[in-house]
């Protein structure tokens, strides 16, 4: 067993799309796929538009739990013992002696806490272990990704320092993607383990400011975090349509600026339209590892990128 995806929306789509089987499906994540891909875990994101709920946060708050039952729901009836839930590293561990994929379960939209701290206590009671700390708008914890440079300097809120530093205790991992600049230099700062972007690429390679600067990524990997190769092609070269290729040059590239160790996955796949050519769905991730040889790239290399470090971080926050 050797993927770990550290993002994806397809409890979204099963939400919306109730007659959806997680066994097989037309999304790019089910359980067919995931054991085809080998999978070792998928994380599978919560996620919460406000203005999908007029930006009532407690509405969207609740609608977590919502997805949480469906998504529990649609995992056991797929096929008991494949895939299981887990919680913790030594889950994780346990989950691979019995040969089953671990399922963790994501907040994307930190913005649901709406102030409340208890609101991390609940959630991680209610089994979420990463939460991204904003989507595309300003929330309670701080500010967001923004094509103005201004914006992109605010950080985070005094509530967000609180919810970070609660997160740590917890042990619920601190997810940086979508995350204004000044809001990412704020949580490395403050956290006290290591965090995470867990679908983000170069900004160096593609200039969206959803991806991370040089210096970004060097100091995510100093604090011993890492970043999800995202395959949304918009983030991978700022266009409709993307080759494996291009995403393997992300890789090298956040290789050559924070080292190895802070290259992981993240597809977001089920999250965006389109596909990324050569790895439209999780079973075909293996022509991933193919384009990583071709940058270079030694077999523990990649390992390291499909799971170890990803493994690693679980094992360090988790």
């Amino acid at each position: 067993m050797n993927y770990i995806d550290l993002h994806c929306d397809t409890i979204l789509e099963l939400f919306e799309n109730r007659d959806y089987d997680f066994v097989r499906s037309p999304l790019s994540v089910d359980l067919e796929k995931l054991k085809a891909a080998d999978s070792l875990a998928q994380f599978f994101a919560c996620f919460i538009d406000a203005k999908a709920f007029d930006m009532d946060y407690d509405k969207g708050y609740m609608h977590v739990f919502e997805m949480l039952d469906l998504a529990r729901e649609k995992m056991s009836a797929a096929d008991s013992g494949v895939i299981l839930p887990a919680y913790s590293a030594a889950d994780l561990k346990r989950n691979k002696e019995n040969s089953a994929i671990s399922a963790f379960f994501t907040v994307e939209e930190g913005g649901v806490l709406n102030g409340h701290l208890e609101r991390l206590d609940e959630l991680y009671d209610a089994g979420i272990r990463l939460i991204t700390l904003m989507w595309n708008y300003d929330n309670c914890i701080g500010h967001t990704n923004s094509p103005d440079s201004e914006k992109m300097k605010k950080g985070l809120t005094d509530f967000g320092f609180e919810a970070v530093e609660r997160m740590n205790e917890l042990g619920v991992l601190v997810d940086i993607s979508h995350a204004s600049d000044g809001s990412f230099w704020d949580v490395i700062n403050i956290s006290k383990v290591p965090v995470l972007a867990s679908h983000s690429n170069a900004r160096a390679l593609c200039s969206h400011q959803r991806n991370m600067t040089d210096d970004m990524l060097k100091a995510l990997g100093d604090k011993g975090g890492v970043a999800g190769l995202n395959f949304y092609p918009m983030f991978v070269n700022g266009t409709e349509t993307a080759h494996v290729s291009e995403l393997a040059d992300h890789a090298r590239h956040i290789a050559d600026c924070a080292g190895v160790e802070a290259v992981a996955i993240g597809s977001d796949f089920d999250g965006f339209e389109g596909g990324l050519i050569g790895v439209e769905s999780a079973d075909k991730i293996g022509n991933l590892r193919e384009a990583l040889k071709l940058k270079g790239f030694s077999q523990d290399e990649i390992d390291k990128i499909f799971y170890k470090n990803a493994l690693r971080l679980i094992s360090d926050v988790l």
